[in-house]
């Protein structure tokens, strides 16, 4: 249960990082921002593993997750954008 709201928090905080550094106006709420944060995480710790940066089973770290995370907040902005 405490893994969950500590996976919860650290993925809001992640989110939360990727919104203040990518300039633009994204209308997420918290629960998005959360979701977003985690997905970054993920991502990340994918993307370090296909690249021989992690081992398998091995979390990225703070600065790959917020990276992860802006990157998933780009594609979502360029979607939106194609979408209007």
């Amino acid at each position: 249960m405490f893994s969950l709201i500590g996976t919860l928090l650290v993925g809001l905080v992640v989110g939360l990082l990727a919104r203040a550094l990518k300039p633009g106006d994204d209308k997420l709420g918290w629960i998005m921002t959360a979701l977003l944060g985690i997905a970054g995480s993920f991502l990340a710790t994918y993307v370090g593993v296909a690249m021989g940066w992690y081992e398998q089973g091995e979390a990225a770290g703070w600065i790959a997750s917020v990276i992860g995370a802006i990157v998933l907040l780009a594609i979502y902005g360029l979607i939106r954008s194609r979408a209007r």
